[in-house]
């Protein structure tokens, strides 16, 4: 298995959430099945240089580093595939995009459906400073810089 550090600050990423924290026996069975996937992983019958895992307890992330090799079309159907069988497992929807996680006021990860963010704003609940997880960034070097952005810098801010 590949060392999270190791990759190349290009290395092409997929972010997946749920709605809540993934518990501690679902992390201890889905870690291993993750990281068992990315070495596994092929692309056009080559070996890809690949990471799986959970953060933060909310997000599954994949990662390749294509100066190895690309990931395919078929490589990629089959990541889909994996991600369908955990949300299936661990019932909850990781394909779900309308549904927002920031940062409350003391640090921790909440959530909230896209069509409550205008209310929570109003309330106050959510400030343009709060932090909001960006899971459109496609590399390493965007998870490391822009993942974890104010509402005011993000995509998000256009449902307040």
């Amino acid at each position: 298995m590949a060392n999270f550090d190791a990759f190349s600050p290009n290395s092409r990423l997929w972010i997946y959430q749920g709605q809540r924290p993934f518990t501690a026996e679902e992390q201890a069975e889905w870690n291993p099945k993750l990281q068992a996937f990315a070495s596994s992983w092929l692309s056009h019958q080559r070996q890809l240089k690949a990471w799986g895992g959970i953060l933060q307890d909310y997000f599954v992330v994949l990662m390749v580093d294509e100066e190895q090799a690309d990931a395919s079309g078929c490589s990629i159907d089959k990541s889909v595939a994996f991600i369908k069988e955990m949300s299936q497992a661990t019932g909850q929807d990781l394909f779900e995009r309308m549904f927002f996680l920031y940062r409350n006021e003391e640090g921790q990860i909440e959530g909230l459906p896209s069509t409550d963010f205008a209310a929570a704003f109003a309330e106050g609940k959510i400030k343009a400073d709060s932090p909001v997880f960006n899971n459109l960034v496609q590399t390493k070097a965007e998870l490391e810089s822009k993942w974890e952005i104010p509402l005011e810098e993000s995509w998000h801010k256009n449902f307040v």
